[in-house]
């Protein structure tokens, strides 16, 4: 059976094609066409009425990272604000989790998964 076999692009609506761009580059060494390493990757619709996140946003990006800490400081850093629930968002088989927005008010989530 044909299949997917990856994620091939995220396209989204903005007003300031650049300076988002500009944005994600900056913050989360995201670019246009950007080589990320293998690992997992979720896809998971959502219940309608989730409170997971924003009932005014259709979708939210997750970010797999190298080292949670080290990029929460960074983007700390940076004046972007940086929201951690380690009781209700961490967890042994998970990991650690953040979020973030970006500059077009997107919830963007940062997942350091378990090792190996």
């Amino acid at each position: 059976m044909a299949k997917a076999v990856g994620i091939g692009g995220v396209f989204f609506r903005t007003t300031d094609t650049k300076a988002l761009a500009a944005w994600y580059e900056t913050h989360l060494g995201v670019t246009g066409f950007w080589m990320q390493e293998a690992g997992p990757t979720v896809f998971a619709p959502f219940p309608a009425d989730t409170s997971y996140f924003p009932a005014a946003k259709q979708w939210m990006i997750n970010f797999r990272v190298d080292d949670l800490d080290g990029l929460i400081g960074q983007l700390t850093a940076a004046g972007i604000a940086v929201e951690t629930r380690p009781d209700e968002w961490d967890t042994p088989e998970t990991v650690r989790f953040a979020r973030i927005v970006d500059p077009d008010g997107n919830p963007i989530e940062l997942w350091q998964p378990p090792a190996g």
